[in-house]
């Protein structure tokens, strides 16, 4: 069992670590543009922030959260997932202080005990943004132009902007009390946990998957029709910048997401086959959640990096190949190794992508290795080489030669 992983972990290497590098490469750049700062938030924290932040009604919660008490008799737990430590970091150095909004991007391993599936493993990774300090819309049309954008970069065609409002604290009490009454009709027919959930929050009935729940909710009252004044502004705001920029939507009424934070904004990114490859919304009650004595308004998204590859690949997107062996260098003799290394160290301060040999190889052995590894071109350092000072470059993909001086290879190759 040592020689083996964990069920729902992946190992990262090869083509698969240069395809993951790709996507994130492709974030991180994004966010630059968007004057977007990283920030890296512990693996672990205190289980209090995820049961208050996250929400105790939640399935992360109640089934999937990896939770454990330390030597100091803590409970800790191994994050669910990025938006809950980021604010915690928000609040412990006073970044509120700081000229309002906030904005963060971060890239975090996520942790979720539930059953292993291609694109969802129970170690994942997130790419996620944040926005805090804002209550514009304009705060919700960033974040859903940023990932427009990036999935454009990803070359994903399958995708369209789902939207919908929750409301706020204010309108969300009338509307639980119009769900609790159309539930308790069907509350024999429900699943024990959606029973469970309609005392302390009915809302996380309407993200239940199994289907008896789902059929039952699908003539359940909706949130949008029970919107007070300034969340209904809100949310027409929103849909008009959407227009304007010409960011196709659909308002899906069905959209709660799947943890306690949210309020108002709700979106998803979502294919043809209804599956979903980003999601986010606003969150202005988390803060005040986390800490009382702060009501700090914020915004975010967060998406699955082994999702986003998935999808990908189920659409053909080409990834870009590895960047090819500039030049090999082989070695003849072991009066060459010293220079000839030299030389390869030299190459590479220039930026360039140089390969030798470790292995004491014939030097027809470390051709067929050069050939092996894809370098685009070869030389052999001996001793001939080593008096003369000079050498032959084989291209190998044509077989022509150039004889230059060793001091002069580097500017050869970057010609």
């Amino acid at each position: 069992m040592i020689t083996q992983a964990p069920r729902g972990v992946q190992d990262w290497y090869g083509e698969e670590m240069r395809k993951r590098a790709y996507v994130e490469r492709l974030a991180r750049e994004t966010a630059r543009t968007y004057h977007m700062e990283e920030i890296i938030t512990p693996i672990f924290e205190h289980t209090e922030l995820f049961s208050r932040g996250v929400g105790d009604t939640t399935d992360v919660v109640q089934k999937e959260m990896y939770t454990f008490t330390d030597k100091g008799e803590r409970s800790i737990t191994l994050k669910p997932e990025g938006t809950a430590g980021v604010m915690r970091a928000y609040l412990e150095h006073a970044m509120y202080a700081q000229p309002a909004p906030t904005k963060l991007f971060y890239v975090t391993p996520a942790f979720r005990y539930e059953k292993p599936q291609k694109g969802r493993l129970r170690q994942h990774h997130q790419f996620g943004v944040e926005i805090v300090g804002s209550t514009s819309p304009l705060a919700e049309m960033e974040l859903i132009t940023f990932v427009t954008e990036l999935l454009g970069k990803f070359g994903l065609k399958d995708v369209k902007l789902h939207i919908n409002s929750i409301g706020c604290r204010n309108c969300r009490q009338t509307y639980n009390d119009a769900l609790l009454s159309y539930l308790k009709k069907y509350e024999s027919e429900l699943c024990p946990t959606c029973r469970e959930r309609m005392a302390k929050n009915p809302l996380r009935v309407l993200d239940c998957k199994v289907d008896t729940c789902r059929k039952i909710v699908a003539d359940a009252p909706r949130t949008i029709d029970y919107l007070d004044e300034e969340c209904r502004e809100h949310f027409e705001e929103l849909k008009s910048l959407l227009e304007e920029l010409s960011i196709p939507y659909e308002v899906d009424t069905g959209i709660v997401r799947g943890l306690d934070y949210y309020t108002k904004t709700v979106f998803e990114f979502v294919n043809s086959d209804g599956f979903t490859l980003c999601g986010g919304g606003r969150y202005d009650g988390l803060i005040h959640e986390i800490e009382e004595k702060q009501d700090i308004p914020s915004v975010g998204f967060g998406m699955g990096i082994e999702r986003i590859l998935y999808f990908m690949e189920n659409e053909g997107v080409a990834f870009p190949q590895a960047e090819p062996v500039s030049l090999y260098v082989g070695i003849l003799g072991k009066e060459a190794r010293a220079r000839a290394y030299q030389l390869v160290s030299s190459l590479r301060q220039k930026g360039l992508i140089i390969e030798t040999d470790y292995m004491d190889r014939s030097v027809k052995a470390q051709m067929k290795y050069a050939n092996k590894l894809g370098a685009k071109k070869t030389v052999i350092i001996g001793s001939q080489e080593l008096q003369e000072n000079r050498a032959r470059i084989k291209d190998m993909a044509t077989g022509e030669q150039v004889e230059l001086a060793l001091d002069a290879i580097g500017d050869y190759l970057l010609s």
